[in-house]
C-alpha cells in the first residue's frame, strides 16, 4: 500500500514540474520582447520632404531668432526652437533607442507605417517624431521679408482649386482658427494631385492621411502665447506675412511628382 502510495505523490509531482515548465516555457517563447525587423510590416513612401533618419539633430534656423519680427517675436521662436522641437528630438531618439530594427527608415517610413510600430513606441513616435517633421518643415516654411503673394504657379493651383487667393485664405484661416486644443492647419496635395487644406490634432502629420503637405502653421500655444496670449486669431492673421511661396512652389512641384 504503502509503494503504491509513493508511485502516487511521485507520479503527481512530475506532473505538476511538467506543467509547470510546460506554462512557462509558453509564456517566454509569447513575450520576447519587441519584434524583429521581419515581424514589421513597413511599407516604402514616395511622400519623402526631408528623408531624416535616426540619430535625429536639431539644425539652426535658416535665419536668426528675431528675423520675423514683429510678425513673431524673438522669444516666441527661441523657445519654440531650443526646448520645444528639441525635446521632440529627444523623445523620439529615445523610442527608436528601444527598438534598433526601426532606425534604418526614414522619418516619414516612419510616420506613414504607424500601424505597424511596435505598441511600446507607436505613440511616442507618432508624437515625437511627428514634432520633428513638423517643425523641421515649418520653420523653412516661413522666411524674413516675405513676398505678401504666392508664386505665379502657386497662385494659379490656389486659385484652381479654392476659386481665389482670398477664398483659400479664409478656408486656411478657418481651419487654424477652429482647430480645438493644439494641432495644425495645412495646404497638401492628395493623391488626385489636388490642393485641399486639413488639420491635424497635436503633432500628427498630413503624411498618416496620405497628404503631401506644401504649407503649415502651428496653433500649439506654444507657438504664439507670448505674444499673442489667447489670441491665436491675430497670430494667424500676422503669420500670413512671413510666408516662404519660394520654398512652398517647391513643395508644390515635389508633392506633384511624390503622389504620381
Amino acid at each position: 500500500m504503502r509503494i503504491v502510495l509513493k508511485l502516487a505523490m511521485g507520479t503527481a509531482l512530475a506532473i505538476t514540474a511538467f506543467y509547470a515548465w510546460h506554462c512557462a516555457t509558453k509564456k517566454q517563447s509569447t513575450h520576447q520582447g519587441p519584434p524583429s525587423a521581419k515581424d514589421f510590416s513597413m511599407n516604402k513612401t514616395t511622400l519623402t520632404l526631408l528623408g531624416l533618419k535616426y540619430p535625429f539633430t536639431l539644425a539652426p534656423l535658416p535665419y536668426d531668432y528675431k528675423a520675423l519680427e514683429p510678425h513673431i517675436d524673438e522669444a516666441t521662436m527661441r523657445i519654440h526652437h531650443t526646448k520645444h522641437h528639441q525635446a521632440y528630438i529627444d523623445n523620439a531618439n529615445k523610442a527608436l533607442e528601444e527598438v534598433a530594427e526601426l532606425q534604418k527608415y526614414t522619418i516619414e517610413e516612419l510616420l506613414t507605417n504607424l500601424p505597424s510600430l511596435p505598441e511600446s513606441v507607436r505613440e511616442r513616435l507618432r508624437n515625437h517624431a511627428g514634432g520633428h517633421f513638423n517643425h523641421t518643415i515649418f520653420w523653412q516654411m516661413m522666411v524674413p521679408n516675405a513676398q505678401p503673394l504666392p508664386t505665379e504657379k502657386v497662385a494659379h493651383a490656389i486659385n484652381e482649386a479654392f476659386g481665389s487667393f482670398d477664398a483659400f485664405k479664409e478656408l486656411f484661416n478657418k481651419a487654424a482658427q477652429s482647430r480645438f486644443g493644439s494641432g495644425w492647419a495645412w495646404l497638401c496635395i492628395n493623391k488626385e494631385k489636388k490642393l485641399v487644406v486639413t488639420s491635424t490634432a497635436n503633432q500628427d502629420t498630413p503624411l498618416a492621411a496620405g497628404l503631401f503637405p506644401i504649407l503649415g502653421l502651428d496653433v500649439w500655444e506654444h507657438a504664439y502665447y507670448l505674444k499673442y496670449q489667447n489670441k491665436r486669431m491675430d497670430y494667424i492673421t500676422a503669420w500670413w506675412a512671413v510666408i516662404n511661396w519660394p520654398f512652398v512652389e517647391k513643395l508644390f512641384t515635389d508633392g506633384l511628382k511624390a503622389v504620381e
